[in-house]
């Protein structure tokens, strides 16, 4: 299949109205994401990231729907209770960004035309922008906090997943000011360009610091992509997030194929170290598949003593990015 974005639009609208026949409690389906972006392919591959507003509770939150090993569709599912309050969407920090953004596909009784307008009047507001940076940089603290009152002297998965959800919520607190949060593939890839926009672009090479970049060679991780993707086809079908699933696995791969061979290699270490740690989880006991994981974090000093170091590390981070959110809102009267 030939993708462009004419393609990829059509087939949103497709499934817009092919669904809403389907389910009559269907209120509205809207598209976000990078198929609104300038920039949609990654490695040759893309996902269409749709909504679907529901008059009652879904039974699903998410779905996937593989199309080619190229495209699938990422379908995020919500009750109309959620979007009753739309002045506070403004403040949501990724809810109010893909609302301000998105466009409406199916909206017969205009619930979504209402909702979006509501959301980008005064959307772009310093102290609204402010207030949506600094949830997730305050989500982050807690984090740090968290590992600050007790360390972890074995530090796993799921102590490691943590940490990448502070050093995520860290790092778009400060994107947020200069755009929507920044999402998993391109995460690294893009923060780049915000830190400059910021003023500060050491952010950037701090935050390959806080993954442990330093410590690592380009040969290394091309390695590491054979064991990531073992473990991947080796997650138990049913039992696992659907962003682990079998359909993004080419998704994923010819990303990191097309980072690692860009002017910024190490960026891949993002989305390569989140997707790999959260299978881990869902492999418990299986040591022929983790081992390879292990290795890597240890070398990456993200496992071990070199845990303890990485938390301080992030303690510092945080205190530079508070002091960019503070500038920020005193430069702009907030």
């Amino acid at each position: 299949m030939r993708i462009n974005r004419q393609t990829l639009y059509k087939i949103a609208q497709d499934t817009a109205a092919q669904r809403a026949r389907r389910e009559r409690d269907l209120l509205s389906v809207y598209l976000c994401g990078s198929v609104l972006e300038g920039d949609y392919l990654l490695g040759g591959t893309t996902d269409i990231d749709l909504v679907f507003i529901h008059a009652d509770p879904p039974a699903d939150e998410r779905e996937i729907v593989r199309l080619t090993d190229d495209v699938h569709l990422d379908i995020a599912h919500f009750p109309r209770k959620d979007f009753r309050q739309t002045r506070m969407l403004r403040l949501h920090p990724w809810l109010g960004p893909a609302i301000f953004g998105c466009k409406i596909l199916y909206d017969p009784q205009h619930f979504m035309d209402f909702t979006q307008a509501s959301v980008r009047g005064q959307f772009e507001r310093p102290d609204y922008v402010l207030e949506r940076a600094r949830q997730q940089v305050d989500d982050a603290r807690q984090i740090w906090m968290s590992f600050y009152t007790d360390m972890p002297d074995q530090p796993g998965p799921q102590e490691l997943s943590l940490y990448l959800k502070a050093v995520e919520q860290a790092g778009n607190g400060l994107a947020s000011l200069y755009g929507a949060p920044l999402t998993e593939r391109r995460f690294l890839v893009n923060y780049r360009k915000r830190a400059e926009t910021a003023g500060r672009p050491g952010l950037y090479a701090g935050i390959l610091g806080l993954l442990g970049a330093q410590n690592v060679e380009v040969d290394a991780i091309q390695v590491w992509l054979a064991a990531w993707q073992v473990c991947l086809e080796a997650l138990p079908s049913g039992k696992i997030p659907l962003r682990l699933d079998a359909a993004r696995i080419p998704y994923y791969r010819r990303a990191f194929e097309a980072i690692l061979d860009s002017d910024q290699p190490l960026s891949v270490l993002w989305p390569l170290l989140s997707t790999w740690t959260a299978a881990i989880s869902y492999l418990p006991g299986d040591q022929d598949r983790t081992a390879a994981w292990h290795k890597a974090c240890q070398y990456l000093g993200l496992l071990g003593g070199g845990f303890a170091e990485r938390v301080e590390a992030l303690d510092a981070y945080l205190d530079t990015v508070e002091e960019a959110l503070e500038d920020w809102g005193r430069a702009n009267g907030v």
